[in-house]
């Protein structure tokens, strides 16, 4: 797990995120704040369409940005719906967080609880996980 001086600033990341969400259809607005193996903290917010599906996840915004600068390998993502504080990433998400999770070690999944950072490992948001690894 992380320190918690790091989860708190990567769920602070996370809520300050979901404030700029583009939610006008749910009203459920969703932050994300992903840690990479080098230290560096993407964000993403949910962005919504008024063609549903195409919808994007704050989880798989913040992921879009760490992979288009080139990052490969997520430490931890920290999510942040105020209206449902302790919401977990969707299946899409978390499928797509798998793609990222570190080569050794775990993802760590930091979730808004009451009393500040809950951290949990990835493994039990998607236990047996299918991903690059299996295609090799």
């Amino acid at each position: 797990m992380l320190e918690r001086e790091l989860a708190e600033t990567l769920l602070a990341r996370a809520r300050a995120a979901a404030e700029r969400a583009y939610a006008p259809y749910s009203n459920f607005p969703v932050g994300a704040a992903i840690l990479t193996e080098d230290g560096t903290i993407f964000e993403g917010a949910n962005i919504e369409n008024a063609s549903y599906p195409v919808t994007m996840c704050a989880e798989r915004t913040a992921a879009g940005a760490a992979v288009f600068a080139g990052k490969r390998e997520f430490r931890a993502v920290a999510v942040s719906a105020p209206r449902a504080p302790g919401a977990t990433p969707c299946g899409a998400c978390r499928q797509l967080l798998n793609e990222f999770k570190p080569a050794r070690g775990e993802l760590i999944v930091i979730l808004d609880g009451p009393a500040g950072p809950e951290q949990m490992p990835f493994s039990a948001l998607l236990p047996h996980a299918f991903g690059p690894r299996d295609l090799e």
